[in-house]
C-alpha cells in the first residue's frame, strides 16, 4: 500500500528570507515603506528566523498574542524571561528584541529633547550653555528650526583655537538646506569671557544672514555665550 503524501518539516528553521514573496516583511517594507507592517512583521524582522515548520512571522503572532498584542507588555519583559518563556526564541532573538525596544526608547526621549519650541535667546543660552560657557577653544554651532521654531536639529560646524574659529558659509547653507531647515540661529563661545561680539564675529553674521535670505531662510539670532552669560544679536537689534 502506498502510503499518502505528507508534508515534511525541514530540519532548519523557517526564515524570513524562506517565505512566500507576499509574506516577506522586508519586501514589503521595500515596496511600501516600514509603517505598512504589523507588529508581528516587525518582530519577524528582528527575529529573522523562527521554528522548525513554523514561520518567524507565526512565532512572532504567537508571542504577540500571548502579550495580549500589547508591546508594551513585551518590552518590559527582561531577556532572560523571553528566553525562559518561549519555544525558540534564544539568547541572541532575545537581545535583538531588546535593543529594538531600547532604540525606539531612545529616539523617543530624543525627539522629545530636539522638538522644543524656541522663543528668545534665553532658552537657547539655557540648552547650550552647560556644553559650551567653560570650553577652552572655540566652536561654532548652528541651531536648525522648522517654521514653527521647533529644534529640528544641532550640529558643531567648526571648532578651533582661543580666540577664534573658521567658518565655511557654503557649508553652513549646504547643511541648511540639506535639513530643509526654515530658520537658523547661530551660536558660538568666547573662552576669554569677553561678551561682546568681535568685528570678525559682525562680519561673519553679515555673511550668514546674506547668504541664507537668498535661500529663502531666516536667521534668527546669533548668540555669544561666555562663563559670564551671553550676548544676543537680535536682542541687541543688530539682525
Amino acid at each position: 500500500m502506498k502510503e499518502y503524501d505528507t508534508p515534511q518539516q525541514s530540519a532548519e528553521s523557517c526564515r524570513v528570507a524562506d517565505l512566500d514573496v507576499a509574506d516577506k516583511p522586508r519586501e514589503k517594507a521595500l515596496r511600501h515603506g516600514i509603517a505598512a507592517l504589523s507588529n508581528a512583521e516587525l518582530l519577524a524582522i528582528v527575529f529573522g528566523s523562527g521554528l522548525p515548520g513554523r514561520s518567524v512571522v507565526d512565532l512572532s503572532r504567537d508571542i504577540l498574542r500571548d502579550n495580549d498584542n500589547r508591546l508594551s507588555r513585551l518590552a518590559r519583559m527582561s531577556m532572560h524571561e523571553v528566553v525562559k518563556k518561549y519555544k525558540g526564541i534564544g539568547d541572541a532573538k532575545a537581545i535583538s528584541l531588546a535593543a529594538a525596544f531600547e532604540l525606539g526608547a531612545r529616539c523617543a526621549l530624543d525627539m522629545k529633547q530636539l522638538d522644543p519650541q524656541v522663543k528668545g535667546s534665553d532658552s537657547v543660552y539655557e540648552r547650550l550653555r552647560g556644553q559650551m560657557a567653560l570650553l577652552n577653544y572655540e566652536e561654532f554651532r548652528v541651531v536648525h528650526l522648522n517654521r514653527a521654531n521647533r529644534i529640528i536639529f544641532e550640529e558643531t560646524i567648526s571648532r578651533g583655537g582661543t580666540a577664534s574659529t573658521l567658518v565655511d558659509v557654503k557649508l553652513v547653507m549646504k547643511s541648511a538646506v540639506d535639513k530643509l531647515s526654515s530658520a537658523l540661529i547661530f551660536v558660538h563661545n568666547h573662552p576669554s569671557g569677553n561678551l561682546n561680539p568681535s568685528q570678525a564675529d559682525d562680519k561673519l553674521t553679515r555673511q550668514l544672514q546674506q547668504a541664507a535670505q537668498l535661500l529663502d531662510i531666516r536667521v534668527l539670532d546669533h548668540i555669544i555665550i561666555t562663563s559670564q552669560g551671553y550676548y544676543s544679536y537680535n536682542d541687541n537689534g543688530r539682525l
